[in-house]
């Protein structure tokens, strides 16, 4: 899943608050110095100026672009930004004073002066502001895995036209269309490691979040290779040119230095992985009391019933493959892993899973735990750290994994979840992994926060009434 671009006053949002703040403490600033402290409170007018203030300021942030490369842009140009910014304004107030016929009622001193005070706090708030948010970008440790596609002719420009400073997302590999010479060699620092048919083998083996495609002269190939991309379930962009109506779900947006035609399985905007990331913080922060409570009463049974650990861990797959630690409670006994070997020929999955009736590793009190799914319980935990969703996808072990076909990559589209369709779906009635696949695509697809609240409503009456559990 993509997070959709949006526009530059509402990605921006931090830098609005901020100017009109500015603007409102240059206007109190340039009051106090002609008038001084007023001990009975401001006048009637120049308590309206303030919403004047913030009005105009608004207006000037739509209209004047003053948000666009922000980060990147140098002192000079922020200056010449901040100049213009803080003129519109003042020259607005100006004209609102004229409209309102209350020019009269406010000093001359104030309303000049305010613009080059203005113009003082605001270059220097942005400039902090831009020094704190270029160290928050250089410090993110989780940033977007992109990888090229390109031809030998054209991907150092490409790289260079991507590199551009204070980017969220890192460049991890390339891979050359035309030549496989150059394959475990670097260009431009970024690795070499695929020619045109071990792309989709590379992108299988490692963790890849979205596709830089640079074909030029080659847009039919480019449209299949999205095709692939996004049936994967990868963001894709391509270097635009011209392409049919057969590409769905597409946008057209600025990638660093290019215009592209991104796809996707689905995009999303900041406001809606925003309150996904606040439901999901709450929803952990409670079933973490709960675990705690779980804790105290199954612990005890379950060292007593198979000496050992209390806690269960394993590796499992994540977003676009990344490994993670999943956490559960024990409810197996300790060999389980080694002996599921034996067992894989009572396997009733038609697929990459495994299920069993009767499952012979489980010891007495764990038939409970997971038909109540008490030992899901811990799995808040990593809900809380940002591995886990309250609501996406099952998360799959690592052989499962490594067994995927392309068809079956795009289930890691999204973080996986405690619950999801799957689980809600009847779970237990399943045995066809194919279905399970298409299940988590048409929560992706179709995703949106009604969608999660519906299943977690769900989830909580199928927990109660003990139904569909494995």
């Amino acid at each position: 899943m993509h997070q959709n671009i949006v526009k530059n006053w509402v990605k921006h949002l931090d830098f609005t608050i901020l100017d009109i703040l500015c603007l409102e403490v240059a206007f109190l600033t340039s009051y106090f110095i002609r008038n001084g402290f007023p001990r009975g409170g401001f006048d009637e007018q120049y308590q309206n100026m303030v919403w004047a203030i913030i009005f105009v300021g608004l207006l000037a942030v739509f209209f004047l672009n003053s948000y666009e490369d922000i980060i990147c842009r140098g002192y000079v140009i922020e200056l010449k930004q901040t100049l213009f910014h803080c003129a519109f304004v003042s020259v607005g107030l100006i004209v609102w004073m004229f409209i309102f016929k209350e020019s009269s009622s406010y000093s001359r001193m104030v309303v000049l002066s305010m613009y080059p005070v203005s113009v003082c706090y605001m270059i220097v708030v942005r400039l902090a502001w831009k020094r704190v948010l270029r160290i928050r970008i250089r410090g993110r440790k989780e940033k977007r895995k992109v990888m090229i596609i390109s031809t030998s002719a054209r991907i150092e420009d490409t790289i260079d036209g991507l590199l551009q400073p204070y980017r969220d997302y890192q460049l991890i590999a390339c891979a050359l269309y035309d030549t496989t010479d150059q394959i475990g060699k670097a260009i431009k620092y970024v690795p070499v490691v695929a020619g045109k048919d071990s792309i989709i083998k590379y992108i299988q083996n490692n963790v890849i979040d979205e596709v830089f495609i640079d074909l030029p002269g080659q847009e039919k190939e480019a449209e299949r290779l999205m095709g692939i991309f996004v049936s994967m379930g990868l963001v894709t962009h391509v270097n635009l040119a011209k392409f049919t109506a057969r590409v769905e779900n597409k946008r057209i947006q600025r990638f660093a230095n290019f215009m592209v035609l991104s796809s996707s399985m689905k995009f999303a905007t900041p406001r809606q992985l925003f309150f996904k990331r606040m439901l999901d913080i709450i929803g952990a922060l409670v079933g973490l009391v709960v675990t705690g409570v779980a804790f105290l009463v199954f612990a005890p049974i379950i060292k007593k019933q198979s000496p050992g650990p209390v806690f269960f861990s394993q590796e499992r797959g994540g977003r676009n493959g990344r490994r993670f630690q999943i956490y559960k409670f024990r409810t197996m006994y300790p060999d389980a892993e080694e002996r599921k070997k034996e067992l894989m020929a009572q396997n009733k999955m038609s697929g990459f899973m495994f299920k069993m009736d009767n499952d012979p590793r489980i010891f007495p009190i764990g038939h409970f735990l997971r038909k109540s799914s008490i030992d899901e319980l811990p799995q808040f935990w990593n809900v809380l750290k940002g591995d886990m969703s309250l609501v996406g996808t099952r998360p799959p072990t690592v052989d499962e994994y490594e067994q995927y076909e392309v068809r079956h990559r795009k289930r890691l589209a999204m973080r996986p979840g405690l619950t999801g369709m799957w689980q809600v779906s009847g779970r237990s009635d399943i045995v066809d992994f194919e279905e399970v696949v298409a299940l988590d695509a048409k929560y992706i697809t179709e995703w949106t926060l009604s969608l999660d609240l519906k299943i977690i409503w769900k989830t909580v009456l199928i927990v109660l009434g003990q139904k569909g559990a494995v």
